[in-house]
């Protein structure tokens, strides 16, 4: 039997106006998914744990089916992992996003204007990041440049502990209130303000703003951890298990549990992804050996993020005529059961992730799991009445499928 996994992070949302009353999923043209959706499970499930923050990191450890409150010890330390960092047990990693603030006045006045500063260029982000290393690394600190916005900071015998607000939490806010707070709090600040004097008038910026793009002017750093230590996915499951991913914090995951990781020439964690590579990439790996396929597009969040709502309900179509469609047709001479869903909603309205229950879909071409679902929505998820409560066991029903 083989199993795959479509996770569309943050695909979930709430109803909207100016969608005539409807979620992005509900206006989303989705035949493929309304074509299996009455032979399927349908239903909710809670992914994120009460008490804990419904990041991208806690949901999507969830789904792979690892109780966040084992494992979870924080987001930087799985992208770190993934970015090849070596850390030592006493290194406590912290997410450096490349950001937007507005201009003028004291920097704690300032206002976050884009959390992923225009979805800056991995090449210019680099060279920013490692401007910021010549000035800033040292006092056993460290910056490492990662993937566009996303980088990270190591420290050296570092403390946790701290408060840190992810700055996608903020968009459109004065920063003031979410400031760092805790032991180290006055160095990370000192970080963010210099960062801000060294980045405004660097050439890269001076270029963006010039091609009219926003320029990452300052850091945000948030997500603080010490490296986890994930259970190997073959040994708990009995499963040869990969990862397709863009993001480095879902790569991470898939790393420390001993998962094959899958690269696709042309994934982004945009919109404009590769969709159908990573398709037939995950059905490559399936038919060429692998049990299990976790495809996680980082698109449908990036979109609720900046609360754009035409390119979400894009980025949901393009899963169901490229990834969905693709695995069944590829597939179709294997035993096999797919798992749809998100790891957490990230509405449009708000910009950000919130911890109501995701709607799920799995399949199997084995046999008729319908419950009475005519499509995939998150309306249709709770009319079912089947109710995940624990997301690290939704695993078990697509596993349990023979």
């Amino acid at each position: 039997m083989k199993y795959v996994v479509v996770l569309g992070d943050g695909m979930a949302d709430w109803k909207m106006d100016s969608l005539g009353g409807k979620t992005c999923l509900e206006k989303a043209k989705t035949p493929v998914l309304d074509g299996i959706a009455p032979r399927s499970e349908v239903g909710l499930c809670k992914t994120v744990p009460a008490g804990m923050k419904p990041g991208s990191d806690v949901a999507n450890m969830s789904v792979m089916g690892f109780n966040p409150a084992d494992f979870y010890t924080g987001r930087s330390p799985l992208e770190a992992v993934s970015m090849g960092i070596d850390l030592k047990p006493t290194d406590v990693t912290l997410r450096c996003n490349l950001v937007t603030l507005s201009d003028g006045g004291a920097y704690e006045d300032k206002t976050m204007l884009d959390y992923s500063a225009g979805e800056i260029s991995t090449e210019e982000a680099r060279e920013l990041i490692n401007f910021l290393k010549d000035h800033l690394d040292g006092g056993g600190f460290t910056f490492y440049p990662g993937i566009s916005y996303r980088h990270c900071l190591v420290a050296d015998c570092g403390k946790t502990g701290h408060t840190l607000t992810p700055p996608h939490d903020i968009s459109d806010r004065k920063i003031t209130e979410y400031l760092p707070k805790g032991e180290n709090a006055h160095i990370y600040l000192d970080f963010m303000k210099k960062s801000y004097e060294l980045l405004k008038d660097h050439p890269v910026n001076l270029r963006r703003k010039a091609e009219g793009k926003n320029p990452a002017n300052s850091i945000w750093l948030w997500g603080e951890g010490t490296k986890p230590a994930l259970e190997n996915f073959e040994k708990l499951r009995g499963l040869k298990g990969g990862v397709i991913s863009a993001v480095d914090l879902v790569k991470g995951i898939g790393m420390l549990a001993g998962m094959k990781i899958i690269e696709v020439e042309g994934s982004t964690g945009e919109y404009h992804t590769n969709f159908l590579g990573k398709a037939n990439a995950a059905a490559d790996a399936l038919i060429g050996g692998l049990d299990y396929v976790y495809i996680h597009m980082e698109a449908p969040d990036e979109c609720g993020h900046h609360g754009d709502p035409e390119h979400k309900i894009y980025s949901i179509e393009q899963i169901d005529s490229k990834v969905v469609k693709t695995l069944l047709e590829r597939l179709k001479g294997e035993r096999f059961a797919m798992l749809v869903c998100p790891d957490h909603p990230t509405p449009c309205a708000c910009k950000t992730h919130v911890s109501d229950p995701i709607p799920y879909l799995i399949y199997t071409n084995t046999k008729d799991l319908g419950n009475g679902a005519p499509r995939y929505t998150e309306d249709e998820a709770a009319k079912t009445g089947e109710y995940v409560a624990d997301g690290y066991k939704l695993i078990e029903k697509l596993l349990g499928i023979k």
